[in-house]
């Protein structure tokens, strides 16, 4: 079934879209409009390898799609190259929200590295501060015209730098101005996280929420570092710890699986995880399955009692919206309504917000999905 980003999917007589979305996993420096790149670009006289807003967006979501999370990652020199002054994060932030709710999200956390964004003077504080203006600014734009939705800031540390200290300190800094956690990104391979344990521990000392990237690029390996070192309450993607899962016996669709202990920690301790099915695909983290979006262990982790949330990780890599990443996966396996729903308050139970914030959301979403 051919689903474009843009595209919509009933089930049970509803609209996918239509229907309240938590986003925990989607970065905003791969949500950038195509077209808003090229305008940016064109002013500042960045040279672009299109000019077309549709030929950029195939560009994209071609260049992504080389099964490697290290060629997936050079894609984003294009998108940052327009994203280094407080007025133009200001508004591709603004966009970015307001693409979140045109998509039915209620809920969602950007995250992004302050860091990749200083080339032409901005400090850090002040990259901090323009994302979040243009967050408030479509907030406010939202509430205006009927909608609601809350958007935090995720403030992601680049492992492969010597600023990971630095951005956890900016993060607590900022926690009553609109960051909720915080994030380690960058090349997973080779960077665990026992190499910033003393990072991970001030964060702990400050009781401010992480979420790692972990069980992409590398298996369970970097997902114990993630849990253990890195004091993750969510693991970004997390995918690969399927590979801690043993299939002993199938029958149709019985399927017999033998735990590892880190699967079990994760399934009974309901650490959410950040899946991310295009994505995966994309980057080769789903390869130890197949190459098909139905090979995704997606379905395999929901039915043994893992906490999956659904994500897009990057919506313009992936010529995606969550809409898209929910009608993909009702394809692929048939989910319906009662399955959605539980996705989604599965990502509001691991929303770095106050417990009764979450409580209320899981309403949102229940009253929205009964509608």
């Amino acid at each position: 079934m051919p689903i474009d980003a843009n595209g919509d999917l009933e089930v049970e007589g509803l609209s996918l879209r239509s229907l309240p979305k938590v986003s925990l996993h989607d970065h905003l420096d791969g949500g950038v409009r195509p077209a808003t790149i090229i305008e940016l670009a064109d002013a500042a006289g960045i040279e672009l390898p299109h000019t077309d807003p549709t030929a950029l967006a195939m560009w994209f979501r071609t260049q992504a799609a080389a099964g490697s999370l290290v060629d997936y990652l050079k894609t984003f020199d294009v998108s940052l190259s327009v994203m280094q002054s407080a007025e133009n994060l200001r508004r591709i932030s603004r966009e970015f929200v307001e693409d979140l709710v045109r998509d039915g999200v209620v809920y969602g956390e950007v995250r992004w590295a302050p860091e990749l964004h200083l080339t032409t003077g901005l400090s850090l504080q002040q990259a901090v501060d323009a994302v979040q203006d243009g967050i408030d600014e479509a907030e406010d734009a939202a509430e205006s015209r009927g909608k609601s939705i809350r958007v935090g800031q995720l403030l992601s540390a680049m492992r492969q730098t010597d600023r990971v200290r630095e951005i956890a300190e900016l993060a607590v800094a900022n926690r009553d101005r609109g960051v909720v956690g915080f994030d380690t990104a960058g090349p997973e391979a080779g960077y665990p996280s026992s190499r910033y344990r003393e990072t991970f521990e001030y964060l702990a000392g400050q009781m401010f929420p992480t979420t790692v990237h972990a069980g992409e690029a590398a298996g369970p390996d970097s997902i114990r570092s993630a849990l253990v070192d890195g004091r993750a309450l969510r693991l970004g993607h997390g995918v690969r710890i399927a590979e801690d899962l043993e299939i002993v016996n199938r029958e149709g669709e019985e399927v017999q699986v033998r735990f590892g202990d880190l699967a079990r920690w994760v399934r009974d301790r309901e650490i959410p995880l950040e899946l991310s099915p295009s994505s995966n695909l994309q980057t080769g983290a789903i390869a130890a399955w197949g190459t098909e979006f139905g090979d995704h262990p997606f379905d395999l982790l929901y039915q043994l009692g893992f906490a999956v949330t659904v994500n897009v990780d990057n919506r313009t890599m992936s010529a995606t919206s969550l809409t898209r990443e929910m009608a993909l996966l009702v394809d692929a396996f048939g989910y319906d309504l009662e399955d959605l729903e539980s996705f989604q308050f599965n990502a509001a139970a691991g929303a770095f917000l106050p417990v009764e914030e979450r409580e209320e959301l899981v309403e949102l979403i229940a009253e929205g999905f009964d509608e």
